[in-house]
């Protein structure tokens, strides 16, 4: 039996039984994607070309259209109108599968591995084709001798859940070449690693397209992975071509010029100008660890004034997350030291009350809600123990409830069956507005708002951002993270950059400098 087809269904050779392949591999051409879900347009007229045995970064912020590209050519998504091509011949692609028959593969963000299986069973797994009855010793032996022609190793009998991070992302891309892939797509490949795994990885990958054995394509935001393993750049930008070619000719500014623009959003709303003194939410030297107890907060340290909104921007998976849930009292802090109005700071919810702290996270049915409990009770979560919404100290009188949830409904305009219909069948704009009303009712000292208005409508987001405005206005200090660029400047007084756990740069928002900020946002601070 051999370890992986040796042709492909398109009648292309993939490799010699050493595992070298023969001749170059093809040119993948994608030209004119469009791609729409329903009145959001991801891709607009985006054209992108894979030259043979080179490796190609495909770089821009999020929700610039990267992954909706390479999902358009690995057949994940049909595109509206243009084509892919493989070689000279064009093809349709209806499944990740075809794909692979054509010898494209793709490593993905997060594993596709099965833990408690081992290396060779992972890779006879993924495979078109898989006996009834499996020789396992003959496969141990096949796997062995290819892993022989590989530039790096993973061991070969070991669990894949008693592997290392970096172990797991080699064998992914490992599991694509074993595969016969020619032309291999990575999607943001080092967010699991360290950077000299990263750096290792990627050199191998380099040094394997410039022999010509594959052809690689990188999704990511950093510039630094661009400017030291990519031949080439197609940048992205809100779904657009926003410009290509080689990277030894196209400086960092450039890159940021072409990544976020070269004008900067102007600020919206109204604003009342404040003297407020001192900071009312100060973060010192915080540091935590992430899920796999890696570090993810490296010493942030920021200061929010009353009246004040300071934007995080930053790529998503440089910390941002982490921060909020530090924040939030949600993962804990390994080091630092957070204070409110002077005072140190623990997030628990007694001192969140006391501290006048609140929270408008992202995805709210998952971070700030319970699905299958009403409106009301869900935008009572705050003040349900509270004196006024209590019978006898300790009963919740449900009749107080539904009163409030009847005022926010009004005020807050948000679209509801009714206060006693489960919040979960709202639709997202309404989810975050009753989660708004819950948040911002009361004396608000400290407001924590991570991607207020993501994936939401144009209605929708004119609400919560003129809310998030007024809060400030009112005298609050908001601290706003989040990955869209337009939202940071159209809200915020003063900007920091957040890149790989740390604060790397910060500005009065009117004197911003829209491709300085993408360039630290990439990661390429010089």
């Amino acid at each position: 039996m051999v370890a992986a087809q040796n042709v492909l269904e398109s009648g292309v050779s993939t490799r010699r039984s050493s595992g070298v392949p023969l001749g170059l591999p093809p040119l993948l051409e994608a030209r004119g994607i469009h791609k729409r879900f329903g009145s959001l347009v991801a891709l607009e007229d985006v054209s992108f070309r894979l030259e043979p045995g080179s490796f190609h970064a495909l770089l821009g912020e999020n929700g610039a259209g990267k992954s909706t590209l390479v999902k358009c050519i690995m057949g994940f998504y049909q595109a509206d109108e243009g084509r892919v091509s493989v070689g000279e011949r064009a093809i349709s692609l209806k499944s990740p599968r075809e794909a692979q028959r054509h010898g494209i593969g793709m490593v993905y963000q997060h594993f596709t591995l099965v833990e408690n299986m081992s290396v060779a069973e992972n890779l006879v797994l993924a495979r078109a084709n898989v006996p009834a009855v499996v020789n396992w010793r003959a496969e141990h032996e096949e796997i062995a001798a290819f892993m022989d022609t590989m530039p790096f190793r993973v061991p070969v009998k070991k669990l894949v859940r008693q592997l290392a991070a970096g172990e797991k992302q080699k064998l992914e891309i490992i599991k694509q070449l074993y595969l016969g892939s020619r032309i291999v797509i990575l999607d943001e490949p080092t967010s699991v690693l360290t950077p000299q795994e990263a750096d290792e990885v990627l050199g191998m990958l380099r040094q394997m397209a410039h022999d010509g054995r594959v052809s690689v394509a990188m999704i990511t935001h950093k510039f630094r992975e661009v400017t030291a393993f990519a031949d080439t750049v197609t940048v992205l930008r809100r779904g657009r071509f926003a410009g290509s070619g080689r990277t030894q000719d196209l400086t960092p500014d450039m890159l940021g010029e072409m990544m976020v623009g070269a004008e900067p959003p102007r600020a919206s709303l109204e604003r009342t100008e404040f003297n407020a003194g001192a900071p009312l939410l100060e973060v010192d030297g915080l540091t935590a660890l992430d899920d796999i107890g890696l570090p993810v907060l490296n010493g942030v340290s920021l200061a929010v004034k009353a009246g004040q909104i300071v934007g995080i921007a930053g790529v998503s998976g440089n910390g941002q997350d982490e921060l909020v849930e530090v924040l939030a009292g949600q993962r804990a802090a390994s080091g630092g030291r957070i204070c409110v109005g002077g005072k140190a700071y623990r997030p628990t919810r007694s001192e969140m009350t006391e501290q006048r702290v609140r929270l408008l996270p992202e995805a709210p049915l998952k971070n700030a809600c319970v699905a299958n409990m009403s409106v009301a009770e869900n935008i009572g979560f705050r003040s349900f123990d509270a004196p006024s919404s209590t019978v006898l100290r300790w009963l919740v009188n449900r009749a107080s409830l539904r009163r409030k949830a009847h005022s926010a409904v009004r005020e807050y305009r948000i679209k509801t069956p009714g206060v006693d219909a489960p919040i979960g069948g709202l639709s997202g704009g309404n989810v975050q507005r009753a989660v708004l009303a819950r948040e911002l009712t009361g004396e608000v000292a400290v407001l924590i708002a991570a991607n207020p208005c993501f994936g939401l409508d144009f209605a929708a987001v004119s609400e919560i951002r003129t809310r998030i405005v007024a809060a400030r206005n009112k005298g609050a200090c908001v601290l706003l993270v989040s990955a869209d660029l337009e939202e940071i400047f159209a809200l915020s007084d003063h900007i920091l950059v957040m890149s790989e756990g740390r604060i790397v740069f910060e500005t009065p928002a009117d004197k911003a400098n829209v491709a300085e900020i993408g360039r630290y946002m990439a990661g390429h601070s010089s």
